[in-house]
């Protein structure tokens, strides 16, 4: 989609979504990039048997609506998708600064001419710019992953999912969507067929094999391998407060978890 059709699009779907929620039965996911609502909106477009418009114009009628989503305003059956933000940083960076099938040249152009590290490939060096970066002064979204924290956590009036709970109960997880969605009742034995035909691992190897890269790893945990002591400083210093809002962490003291450090020795 060219530039002055992306944004068309944009407009299109911030217009439904903010003016016509009431109108149109829409399920909406937000989430901050790289959380994992887009496979959220694949399972709920199998389940639901309803459209889910990626990367076109959306459907004038009942749809799920995927986005990055800052302003609950008058939003409707809202589903909020929550990851980890130090894997979240680790996924956006390669998103900024690796070209990946789904058109992020002009994103990655930008990003390398604002950045312009030595290496790209050498994300642990690179990473505590990357942050800083992300957390205060990155166009696009315009806002970071703790303002997004700040506006959608402890909502009750959204469903709440976690990419963690999801990756170890997919069908599960499904199952408590579509419930609390208010949708129809799916059994235990086609959510567990809708969470198999879309796994992460089917998906990247399915992906790999047509050349395609969006997919990465989706290990949970896998900012240890790639954090130093310099990016955990970092990271805590704009959203160690949100991690511990969110529960991924009970206090500060992650930053200098031993244990942690000579697992990233033995990577090394």
């Amino acid at each position: 989609m060219n530039p002055v059709m992306s944004r068309m699009n944009t407009y299109v779907r911030h217009f439904m979504i903010y003016n016509l929620a009431n109108r149109i039965p829409l399920y909406i996911i937000t989430e901050y990039p790289k959380s994992g609502g887009s496979w959220v909106g694949q399972m709920l477009e199998k389940a639901l048997e309803v459209p889910f418009p990626r990367n076109r114009f959306p459907v004038f009628g009942k749809s799920i609506m995927h986005g990055h989503y800052l302003n609950p305003g008058k939003m409707k059956n809202v589903v909020v998708v929550w990851r980890d933000g130090r894997d979240v940083l680790v996924s956006w960076y390669y998103h900024c600064l690796f070209v990946h099938e789904y058109g992020n040249e002009r994103i990655v152009r930008r990003t390398r001419r604002e950045l312009a590290f030595e290496s790209y490939e050498n994300i642990r060096a690179n990473l505590p710019r990357f942050i800083e970066y992300a957390f205060t002064r990155q166009p696009n979204p315009h806002f970071s992953w703790t303002d997004f924290v700040g506006k959608w956590a402890g909502r009750r009036d959204v469903i709440h999912v976690r990419y963690e709970d999801i990756h170890s109960d997919t069908a599960g997880e499904l199952r408590r969507i579509i419930l609390e969605l208010g949708g129809r009742s799916v059994s235990p034995k086609t959510a567990e067929q809708i969470a198999r035909e879309f796994s992460f691992a089917r998906q990247s190897r399915e992906g790999r094999s047509r050349g395609k890269s969006f997919l990465r790893k989706g290990i949970v945990g896998d900012w240890r391998n790639h954090f130093s002591a310099e990016a955990r400083i970092a990271f805590d210093r704009y959203a160690g407060d949100a991690l511990i809002r969110l529960g991924y962490e009970k206090d500060h003291r992650w930053m200098t978890d031993e244990t942690a450090y000579r697992e990233q020795d033995r990577l090394s």
